[in-house]
């Protein structure tokens, strides 16, 4: 009877050695699995930023475009409007200068009607 329970015993060790390296290859996959999702996960990721980033270049590009072109016609604009203070400056600049002179020169103080005396 001892030789059939020795035989049963390693029976259940073989089987319970059997389920361990089932467990253990079970392990492995699901780590190399995880692993797998991970690296597929993070090149989505890069993808999807890399689309992105490239959608944001043709975008920014597509629209700065148009502000160039308003910075031109606004330097444009300021050009010809520093033009036409020139040309004001040329023709009246002497008459300005005069006045200006005048005024400071020729003073004619003017007492005001109601003087208050500090107390």
């Amino acid at each position: 009877m001892s030789a059939q329970n020795s035989a049963g015993i390693q029976t259940l060790l073989d089987a319970e050695r059997e389920a361990q390296r089932i467990v253990q290859k079970a392990r492995e996959y699901r780590t190399k699995r995880v692993k797998d999702a991970r690296s597929e996960a993070q090149k989505e990721i890069e993808d999807y930023r890399q689309k992105k980033d490239n959608e944001f270049k043709a975008f920014e590009k597509e629209h700065s475009s148009g502000n160039k072109k308003a910075e031109e016609d606004a330097d444009k604009e300021a050009e010809a409007k520093l033009g036409e203070i020139n040309q004001i400056g040329e023709k009246t600049g002497s008459k300005v200068v005069e006045d200006l002179l005048r005024a400071v020169m020729d003073v004619q103080p003017i007492v005001p009607d109601r003087i208050e005396v500090p107390q």
